[in-house]
């Protein structure tokens, strides 16, 4: 997928790359039920990554001095409302639940869920941030993980271990133990070998 193009115009190249994705998932995976939402990061040289996600999944950038920064943008039907009716769709919410895209999705950016694939988009949000000589993570999460915690939380889990592959596993855990229903996936690069 890193072709010339992805050097000239990465962010072009990622969102070719997503609708290239969501048709493969469309035709040979899903059919017209069931979809994701998701996240990517590509570090280039260890200078720069290119972030993209469509839905909830989430991505954080954690620095020293407890900086932490949210790199990704959440696609809820909400926020998204005039892109749900300028395609032919409609934002519907039912007492004491989230607003849903036609009354059944919650995100308005997704791959797959073919019926509704009008009313949808699989155009990713995309990122590019500089790795700085204090950038010590990256953690990718599904909302899973980040409907029971806060980017805060998630940096002082990490910190506390300082392990990479250890932390991303007791941040499952703790999301399970706090009553997480969704699904839970997290990944955490790591740009320094230690925490000071």
């Amino acid at each position: 997928f890193l072709k010339p193009e992805f050097w000239r115009n990465p962010k072009k190249a990622i969102k070719r790359a997503y609708k290239s994705t969501d048709d493969y998932i469309l035709h040979n995976v899903v059919g017209p039920r069931g979809g994701s939402t998701a996240v990517t990061a590509i570090v280039i040289d260890g200078k720069k990554i290119v972030v993209a996600n469509v839905g909830d999944s989430r991505a954080i950038l954690c620095r020293e001095r407890d900086v932490v920064k949210q790199v990704t943008v959440e696609h809820e039907a909400d926020k998204e409302r005039d892109l749900v009716e300028s395609r032919g769709g409609f934002v519907y919410q039912e007492p004491g639940n989230v607003p849903r895209v036609d009354g059944q999705l919650a995100m308005t950016r997704a791959f797959g869920d073919g019926r509704l694939k009008e009313h949808i988009s699989v155009t990713p949000n995309v990122e590019i941030v500089e790795v700085h000589d204090d950038t010590k993570f990256l953690i990718l999460a599904s909302d899973g993980l980040w409907k029971v915690m806060s980017n805060e939380e998630v940096w002082d889990q990490i910190k506390e271990r300082g392990d990479a592959e250890e932390a991303a596993k007791k941040l499952i855990d703790k999301a399970l133990a706090r009553g997480s229903t969704d699904d839970i996936s997290c990944v955490i690069v790591s740009f320094l070998q230690s925490i000071d």
